[in-house]
């Protein structure tokens, strides 16, 4: 379970790296797309950093725990 669990935190937070750089990319160069994008990027990031921060946790109580 751990391994498949660890593969999966590495896709969460390759996901976070991304969404981040859209929102940087976006932040950066302004206009339409900043303007109707932005919060929602925020959010969104902020959503699959709690996923990938719950996912961290179990996998270090799994480990913990021998599972």
């Amino acid at each position: 379970m751990t391994a498949s669990l660890f593969y999966l935190i590495i896709l969460a937070c390759i996901t976070v790296v991304i969404i981040l750089m859209i929102g940087i990319g976006g932040f950066a160069k302004g206009g339409a797309f900043n303007q109707k994008y932005a919060n929602k990027l925020m959010r969104l990031r902020l959503l699959a950093q709690f996923i990938a921060v719950v996912m961290i946790a179990i996998f270090m109580y799994a480990r913990q725990s021998g599972g």
